[in-house]
């Protein structure tokens, strides 16, 4: 029976580019969690009777929500919930269901790379029905619904059990749960050439895959595994924890220390990749190589044709803004679109079903394509593995084989984390006041030809973006963006981006933060990061 309950409004419940995520005792509050779901529902129209997906990354607090949603879903509403088994539905995964199914949208619990356990991050985000994230206009909309709510609707639907397969009905709303990975699996095997890989591992081939307890584990062991045959124990790290062990489950060079230590070792695998907490990003590294996220787009874009599900060419490739133009120069020598974006992989979608792009990245590991409308870190591992066998060639050699041909855009992020939130506001409102004195003048002996706060005009449904971030460009190619994160959940992250493109073959081996070393120091003059953070050097450089 439909309950109405009478509530209050938060005042902190503005979603940032992947949904609302905040400190776990933060969504523990008395109809904190229940707030942000009706004002997710009160801002849609037209579902009545309509599908909702609901799944998750396994994190602390993910099976009390997807009660909380599965309940207020039949209140208000929607005729059927489909959630994985267990709760467990990776991001990717959760967007093809929704667009296989043809579901009104979906609900994803997680906080993505940040930290879980009782104390830690939890995130909801709401999915439209094309299976990519919310528009701003719709994230607007809840934001602002949530600042006057008053009740919110619910009703008792007995015990779920989210573990075993099937459907049940409760009142006429159906709950049906599904194995996460099927659909996800057979979706992989229709895009990349599975006979190929299956012969470069029989061959010998070996690779490490670290699902660092999260969400993936199940994927790459069915996968990898079962289907492509990889030897038992590629991937480690596969059980889903609550905690993720205790560990950050972020595929980067901090926090997947053991992989990249592995794949530079003396008895290095051939392949070492990571995803993260609910499997939307990836990790590269080949032996003694670390592939750089914005590198991996480029080379995944010019290597594409190789699988069989892009055969047929590529319409065109999006990045994000503060990704390196090294996907540009393939676009150009493909004849296709390049289109550069805000961060935050919902400013994909229009490009994606416009039919204006196939392929799209980011810079803090994000990559996909038109196969749904979500970053989906396995596939970008897939298509790694369909371009190894195609080629018969390293990482490294194709790596270094791609430099000749394109220059190498000497890339690095440097993140601040927890910065005083004031603090970082100052320093990103200092920047833009100066924005109109930095061309001509030279900072530390580089001479600024451009600056800008990056605006993004959207060439399907002319909608504006603007503040996604300060770009200072060098004359020679070379630039630095600041921009604050959107994705933590206490404080502020500063993030900077210094870049320097080379075309010359023979400066193609200088060590990344030296060959930046002038962009670096030019950052800190220009910001003055050290005096308005109090911080002498960053938290994590990738």
């Amino acid at each position: 029976m439909k309950q109405t309950v009478e509530t209050k409004p938060f005042s902190d419940q503005k979603p940032g580019t992947s949904g609302l995520r905040k400190k776990v005792p933060v969504f523990q509050q008395e109809h904190y969690a229940e707030n942000f779901i009706q004002s997710v529902f009160d801002s849609l129209e037209g579902f009545e009777g309509q599908t909702l997906v609901v799944g998750g990354d396994g994190r602390f607090l993910n099976r009390e929500v997807i009660g909380k949603v599965i309940a207020m879903a039949a209140a208000n509403g929607f005729g059927r919930a489909v959630v994985g088994q267990g709760g467990i539905l990776s991001t990717p995964a959760t967007s093809n269901v929704i667009r296989k199914r043809k579901a009104f949208g979906g609900f994803i619990l997680s906080a993505s790379h940040n930290p879980g356990g009782p104390n830690e991050d939890f995130g909801i985000k709401y999915n439209i029905g094309n299976g990519g994230p919310a528009p701003e206009k719709i994230t607007d909309a809840i934001f602002a619904r949530s600042k006057v709510i008053g009740k919110y609707y619910t009703t008792d639907l007995g015990v779920l059990d989210l573990d075993t397969l099937g459907e049940r009905e409760v009142d006429g709303f159906v709950i049906e749960v599904i194995d996460p990975v099927k659909d996800y699996a057979e979706l992989m095997e229709s895009l990349f050439d599975f006979g190929a890989i299956q012969g470069m591992f029989r061959s010998g081939f070996r690779m490490s895959f670290d699902a660092m307890h999260a969400v993936t584990g199940p994927y790459a062991k069915e996968i990898l595994e079962r289907r492509l045959g990889a030897p038992e124990g590629t991937a480690r790290n596969f059980v889903p924890l609550e905690d993720f062990g205790g560990h950050h489950p972020d595929p980067n060079l901090v926090y997947a220390k053991d992989l990249y230590d592995e794949l530079m070792g003396p008895d290095a695998p051939d392949f070492g990749a990571a995803s993260d907490g609910d499997g939307d990003r990836n990790l590269i590294i080949g032996r003694g190589i670390f592939v750089t996220p914005s590198d991996s787009l480029a080379l995944l874009a010019a290597n594409a044709h190789l699988a069989p599900g892009y055969r047929q060419g590529l319409k065109g490739i999006a990045r994000s803004m503060p990704t390196s133009g090294a996907a540009d120069r393939v676009a150009e020598k493909l004849g296709v679109g390049i289109y550069e974006t805000p961060t935050g992989w919902k400013f994909f979608g229009n490009l994606l079903d416009a039919g204006l792009a196939t392929i799209c990245g980011e810079e803090s590991a994000g990559t996909g394509s038109d196969h749904v409308r979500e970053k989906d870190g396995l596939w970008a591992v897939l298509l790694w593995l369909n371009v190894l066998a195609a080629r018969g060639q390293s990482v490294k050699d194709i790596v270094s084989e791609h430099w000749r041909t394109y220059g190498r855009n000497y890339y690095s992020r440097h993140d601040y984390e927890g910065v005083e939130t004031e603090a970082a506001n100052r320093l990103v409102d200092g920047l833009r006041a100066k924005l109109d004195t930095l061309p001509g003048p030279k900072i530390n002996g580089l001479t600024v030809s451009a600056a800008d706060d990056f605006a993004y005009h959207d060439p399907v449904d002319g909608s504006t973006s603007k503040n996604q971030g300060i770009r200072i460009l060098f004359e020679g190619g070379s630039r630095v963006v600041f921009r604050l994160s959107g994705t933590g959940t206490s404080g502020a992250t500063l993030r900077v981006y210094i870049e320097r493109y080379e075309p010359d073959p023979a400066k193609h081996d200088i060590e990344t933060q030296a060959a930046l070393a002038d962009l670096i120091q030019a950052a800190e003059e220009v910001a003055n990061i050290k005096e308005l953070t109090g911080r002498n050097i960053p938290t994590v450089i990738t």
